[in-house]
């Protein structure tokens, strides 16, 4: 017996969540309303923002909600008015409440990018690169009042490439979100799919990324470094210093060889590269944004700022 579509709320905020409301959209439900974050200022001109969920949303012509908190009884109020058979959150960056969980049918399924209940919080995918994890994965779960604790309903791994940044991870990790949400709702019609409980005693965080986390620190291995400039590609991108100017690293490699300047120093001025000395091996600059300049290749950079060796990066 078929199962009639599904009234489907839809929570998000980022572009890692615009796969799945895609795919929600086109798919067999109804995607009967949209929540994302209340629009922001950013930047030093304090421009106001809206996240990509709501242009989404815009373009759809679907119910639009931004509260400024999911606890306040008139958007409680207006979800039960759209009568939803379940919510799907992807990123949206408030916790649901118990009462808000409450108010749909099947309750609430959460699309995280982790492997649970490894990297619990705001930012798995850079933490998994941080930490130097060579597979990562994502995860639907049944929504509970915790931090991504509740019970796990699909999981699938993915592979994180040697040279992979979290903004390649991320956009290759989003569509596969969207998939496994598919397969799970597909799932749950059909009443073939058991919740599993998170063992919480293998439960790791992954707390927001903070400005502060970027600055590099030389004297670390290179083998670190590398895993910092790729955990924070894009945002809040790891930095040092030049001629007291702030310099974000996008893009480089570990080189394995014992360095022969001390941390820190540059050693070695290639056509494309910037060779600098770590506390064990060096690591090959090689994509930077000088501080109120653009994001550019080593090779381009270098026309306009010569660097030569014995250059000390802070």
């Amino acid at each position: 017996m078929s199962v009639p579509p599904w009234r489907i709320v839809f929570f998000g905020t980022p572009s890692f969540s615009l796969p799945t409301l895609r795919s929600l959209l086109e798919g067999p439900d109804e995607v009967v309303g949209v929540v994302t974050q209340p629009d922001r200022e950013k930047g030093r001109g304090r421009k106001i923002v809206i996240s990509p969920v709501k242009e989404l949303a815009f373009q759809s012509g679907v119910a639009l909600f931004q509260p400024e908190k999911v606890k306040e009884e008139a958007f409680q109020e207006a979800m039960k008015g759209l009568r939803p058979d379940l919510f799907v959150v992807v990123a949206y960056g408030q916790i649901l409440p118990k009462s808000v969980l409450q108010i749909p049918r099947y309750g609430a399924v959460n699309v995280h990018a982790s492997l649970l209940p490894r990297y619990r919080g705001a930012a798995p995918i850079a933490w998994a690169i941080l930490r130097g994890e060579e597979v990562t994965g994502l995860t639907t779960m049944v929504m509970d009042e915790g931090m991504d604790t509740g019970d796990i309903l699909l999981q699938t791994e993915v592979q994180i490439g040697a040279q992979e940044t979290c903004e390649d991870l991320h956009d290759r990790m989003a569509p596969l979100g969207a998939q496994l949400l598919s397969w799970t709702i597909e799932k749950m019609k059909a009443g073939d799919l058991q919740a599993v409980p998170q063992d919480h005693s293998k439960a790791t965080d992954a707390p927001p990324l903070k400005k502060e986390d970027g600055h590099i620190r030389w004297e670390e291995q290179a083998e670190e470094i590398d895993r910092q400039v790729r955990a924070f590609n894009s945002w809040p991108g790891a930095f040092t210093k030049w001629k007291n100017r702030l310099l974000k690293i996008y893009r480089g490699e570990k080189r394995e060889k014992t360095p022969a300047g001390k941390a820190g120093e540059v050693v070695w001025v290639g056509s494309d590269f910037i060779e600098v000395a770590a506390g064990k091996d060096s690591y090959l600059v090689k994509e930077v944004q000088l501080e109120g300049r653009k994001k550019t290749t080593v090779r381009e950079f270098l026309l306009g700022h010569p660097i030569s060796a014995g250059t000390i990066f802070e």
